[in-house]
């Protein structure tokens, strides 16, 4: 199972994951299953959606 990386958002800004968690929020109510992860090797949090089969 893949998935589509949407948008990242710096850990280290001062808000911290809000950004993501509100933009993550956004695309769910336009439909999306966005899901925020954090990639401890770049330090960012990942809005992700399922990879679809065209991808």
């Amino acid at each position: 199972m893949g998935a589509k990386v949407l948008e990242r958002f710096a850990a280290g800004a001062p808000r911290g994951s809000l950004p993501a968690e509100e933009y993550a929020a956004r695309r769910r109510a336009e439909g999306e299953p966005a899901t925020v992860v954090m990639d401890l090797k770049s330090d960012t949090f990942l809005v992700v959606v399922p990879a679809g089969e065209e991808d």
